[in-house]
């Protein structure tokens, strides 16, 4: 026997730095091959996949990977890229409907129940059950976008973005004052770039001929007109239109009813506060009270109301609330002054960029149409400050049950992942968060988990909810079309 075979063998050992960075490869690589099966459900069958309410369509392969890290923080447990590849190629081969479609919910859903399953084939046929064999109805509805300020820019990128097929909101026009080339051009170049939300995430191009600026493959026409009941808008081949109007100049019914005198609209959403009868909606709160069939104009709502709605609700059916106060602390807007002019409103005159404003809220009084069960039990104020998007609102209430802290974040956690609220309340479980981590948040509500306070007699409560005023109020007023305009999808949340 040689002395070489009495030589123990040596293990391989494994470098760490080269066993992470292969895992890392492997995991970017399946990143890759999910955007390739989320573009094709979304472009060949209009399925969209979301992780945890934020779209995955138009995602770096580096983005998703951090959404699923994301995720971690949210339900308390790692997701795996890999297991969101072998879910998506599933429904993939699946006869799924239109829908909308959670896939980090259905991943953690797979982690915890896999057992139970033969296969994912027969874990997906049980979870997207309601979805499967089921044919669309939906009728697409075409949309005119009247102004185009902060809010009419946000709203024509959205609905861009999420045309996909063109099977749900198609936008059509934007009516502004004036559509001269080169007015044309300085409007495109703002909707193309923006100091807040960045670049616009596609491709737009001037057609003067036409009067109408191409975006992605859609013909939107650029319309001038002075009084809405001027515009004929079936000669852009626009009927049966839901007219969205940003401008906040008309807010009464007998104002928004000019929009109806005009060929080729037949209801109109306002984005901003209405007057008299037209109904105050929250989608997601009261959108059922009103009838869609039967009325023609709808408002909706704030930005600050959206914000704080959905929280109340929460907390009031499951702790009832005694009384509150709330505090708006709100970014300047533009009509505020850059520098100290006369303004018809106190303090507002006061330049926005240098000073903090006291200012009016809508914010008691719109909790009166909306959640009509806590009229009379808020006061409410507002601050504007010197940052150009995002807001909170700081909710002080008295509670009808005790509480902890723990156990009042489990409720809104809750909230945020499953239930009614889902596209409403996003809930957050960080310490470093600041205001600008919310630009570009889907959600009217982010929950501030962190900032939860519960006095010693546990029935004193302060809660900070923040809002993208802009992005996230768009993205409301959005869901409130769609479901005006009767092309929701089905949805998995």
């Amino acid at each position: 026997m040689s002395s070489d075979t009495l030589k123990p063998k040596k293990s391989k050992v494994v470098d760490p730095y080269e066993k992470e960075l292969n895992n890392w490869i492997k995991q970017e690589r399946a990143a890759l091959d999910l955007i390739g099966i989320v573009g094709k459900l979304w472009f060949e069958k209009s399925i969209e996949l979301i992780i945890f309410r934020i779209k995955l369509v138009d995602r770096s392969a580096s983005e998703i990977m951090n959404l699923h890290l994301y995720s971690k923080d949210i339900v308390k447990k790692p997701i795996n890229v890999l297991d969101s590849v072998l879910l998506a190629t599933e429904i993939q081969r699946a006869n799924i409907c239109a829908s909308r479609i959670d896939i980090g919910k259905l991943v953690y859903e797979w982690t915890q129940e896999k057992d139970n399953f033969k296969s994912t084939a027969d874990f997906i046929n049980h979870k997207l059950k309601n979805l499967i064999g089921k044919k669309a109805t939906i009728t697409p509805k075409d949309i005119v976008l009247y102004g185009f300020g902060r809010i009419g820019r946000l709203a024509a990128r959205e609905l861009i973005s999420q045309a996909g097929k063109g099977e749900q909101l198609r936008l059509k026009a934007i009516v502004t004052r004036g559509n001269s080339n080169e007015e044309i051009v300085k409007r495109a170049d703002l909707l193309r770039t923006d100091s807040v939300h960045g670049s616009f995430p596609g491709t737009i191009v001037e057609d003067f001929n036409k009067k109408a600026l191409i975006i992605n493959g859609h013909i939107v026409y650029m319309i001038n007109a002075k009084n809405p009941e001027d515009v004929d808008y079936t000669i852009y081949g626009i009927q049966d239109a839901l007219l969205i109007d940003n401008t906040g100049i008309f807010r009464d019914e007998a104002e928004l009813s000019r929009h109806l005198k005009a060929k080729g609209i037949s209801k109109v959403l306002l984005t901003a506060p209405a007057k008299g009868n037209v109904p105050n909606v929250v989608y997601g709160i009261n959108h059922e009270s009103i009838n869609i069939k039967k009325d023609a104009i709808f408002s909706a709502a704030s930005c600050t109301t959206n914000a704080i709605m959905p929280v109340l609700q929460v907390i009031h059916s499951k702790l009832g609330i005694s009384r509150g106060h709330i505090e708006t602390v709100h970014s300047y807007t533009n009509d505020q002054n850059l520098l100290d002019n006369y303004h018809p409103k106190y303090r507002r005159g006061r330049s926005a960029a240098l000073n903090l404003v006291i200012t009016e809220t809508g914010a008691e009084s719109a909790i009166k149409k909306v959640l009509p069960q806590l009229s009379g039990k808020f006061t409410a104020n507002s601050v504007r400050v010197p940052t150009p998007n995002v807001s909170l609102a700081i909710l002080s209430m008295t509670i009808e049950k005790e509480v902890t802290k723990d156990v009042l974040n489990e409720i809104m956690k809750d909230a945020a992942l499953n239930g009614e609220l889902v596209e409403q309340i996003q809930y957050i479980n960080s310490n470093e968060f600041v205001s600008t981590d919310v630009i570009g948040n889907p959600c009217s509500s982010v929950f501030d988990s962190q900032a939860t306070i519960i006095g010693p007699d546990k029935k004193n409560i302060v809660l900070y909810v923040w809002y993208d005023n802009e992005y996230g109020y768009t993205r409301q007023v959005i869901r409130f079309a769609k479901y005006i305009a009767e092309v929701r999808r089905m949805v998995y949340y």
